[in-house]
């Protein structure tokens, strides 16, 4: 298991795969780009980058176009106000594999599988996932994870 205790320290845009699966995509409080980048990949049901432009650039106004997508995933993204948070990867055979420890300004993007999130100190996030919320019984399982004593 890799805990990352030394967040403070991290700039740019972090990936976590495990055995070729993609599991979360981290943007690092100090990360910079002279110019709007996405970094998920473009077929990806939840896009997650930084939006940055020059002094006096003005988006001209628009809307987004309602298409109809099939979305077989429910991605959710943190992004860190205040405190520090932990968020725990597992496998699918509930091993914890990785805890990423969040400050403010850093956001976590959580992509596939098992995860969870213990409070490191006080903290509040803003938090966004896909909807419609079909009710926790719906959208959310609970599942049993290894002792990593």
């Amino acid at each position: 298991m890799i805990v990352n205790d030394k967040s403070h320290l991290n700039t740019g845009v972090e990936t976590v795969e495990r055995d070729g699966i993609r599991y979360a995509e981290i943007i690092w409080a100090n990360t910079q780009v002279p110019i709007t980048k996405f970094f998920s990949p473009s077929d990806s049901s939840f896009q997650f980058g930084l939006l940055a432009h020059d002094a006096g650039f003005v988006e001209p106004p628009h809307f987004h176009k309602p298409v109809s997508r099939v979305i077989n995933d429910l991605q959710q993204m943190f992004v860190v106000q205040r405190g520090k948070v932990a968020v725990q990867l597992f496998t699918e055979q509930g091993e914890m594999f990785r805890e990423i420890i969040l400050q403010t300004g850093d956001a976590i993007l959580l992509i596939h599988g098992i995860h969870a999130v213990r409070a490191v100190e006080d903290f509040q996030c803003i938090s966004v996932k896909q909807g419609p919320f079909l009710g926790a019984e719906n959208d959310k399982v609970n599942v049993e994870v290894k002792s990593n004593q």
